[in-house]
């Protein structure tokens, strides 16, 4: 009964605005429309092509729909035994590697959020020009090399293991939605600084977790370039990567064989093949996608409160 009061008032408001008003809100609402599909298409053709013909997905018949269902791509995929070790070693450097930045960028956005920390600019200064300054590949990659860190399991974990840039967005969230007069209060109390961080900050700042959290995560899931440089044992290779190579393995080994071959029906299934490695893409595409696709909807609405709270300042 609310609602349909709800929906009746603004019915009513929109009725009363000028025409001004009611051209600016369609406008938006159109721009709304646009942009989501414009998001939203691509995904959709990547889930209808994935289920398609490869003739018809070559041939660019696949709209909305997928044309001639078929798991044929899927099933060539999941038959790899490298998918799911690379799906094993991902999911393992995401989650001890989204562990390991939390455990080190909470704690200092805590510490630079007190306004009473000694050389705060400065330490905040030095971050910043971390950010946008680095030693370079070569000398990280010798670095780690130095470390017996190269083709280990920890190498994916260690080596972004900050970020300054979430850094920064944590502790704007400690200083404008924390009150210092709270942590005095704490204080007086006998609260000492661990038990005003695990007390009082973790348990007021879960919005921010969920953001941060999900950007290290993804940054983890996706994580191609580091995983190419750093890991050569197949064995320790991420999905990125493992799915990588059977794109470029598969495209080699049809055009070798189709330069070879000379028998009609060879060729025919060469070509069959050839077209069949673009439904691939778009599957391997979706199963990589997949994870991080199913866990967003369940952390959106800290992810739109934590984004929006720690880039303010009241």
């Amino acid at each position: 009964m609310a609602k349909v009061v709800l929906d009746k008032k603004k019915k009513s408001e929109f009725a009363r605005a000028s025409i001004g008003d009611k051209t600016f809100i369609i406008v938006v609402i159109f721009l709304i429309l646009l942009v989501t599909v414009i998001c939203v298409y691509p995904l959709w053709f990547t889930v209808a092509a994935s289920f398609s013909d490869p003739y018809a997905v070559y041939g660019g018949n696949v709209k909305l729909w997928p044309v001639d269902f078929t798991l044929e791509g899927y099933q060539l995929i999941l038959e790899n035994k490298e998918i799911w070790r690379g799906y094993g070693n991902a999911i393992f450097y995401t989650v001890f590697g989204t562990m390991f930045n939390m455990f080190l960028t909470i704690p200092t956005a805590y510490v630079l959020s007190k306004k009473q920390l000694y050389g705060r600019g400065l330490i905040s200064t030095l971050f910043v020009i971390a950010m946008y300054f680095s030693g370079g590949m070569i000398p990280n990659y010798i670095l780690m090399n130095q470390l017996h860190l190269v083709n280990t399991k920890w190498i994916l974990i260690i080596v972004n293991g900050i970020s300054v840039y979430n850094v920064i967005i944590t502790r704007t969230y400690f200083q404008n939605s924390i009150p210092e007069t709270l942590y005095e209060a704490a204080k007086i109390d006998g609260a000492d600084e661990f038990k005003n961080f695990f007390k009082i900050a973790l348990p007021l700042c879960k919005p921010i977790l969920a953001v941060i959290t999900l950007y290290y995560a993804v940054a983890h899931w996706s994580d191609y370039f580091n995983a190419m440089i750093y890991v050569t044992d197949s064995k320790l290779q991420p999905l990125q990567v493992v799915l990588q190579q059977i794109l470029i393995y598969n495209k080699t080994a049809y055009n070798e064989l189709a330069q070879e071959a000379t028998d009609g029906a060879l060729i025919m299934d060469l070509a069959r093949r050839s077209y069949l490695s673009t439904v691939i893409k778009y599957a391997i595409v979706f199963v990589a996608s997949a994870p991080m696709l199913i866990i967003y909807p369940f952390i959106q609405k800290y992810f739109v409160k934590g984004i929006m709270i720690g880039s303010l300042k009241e």
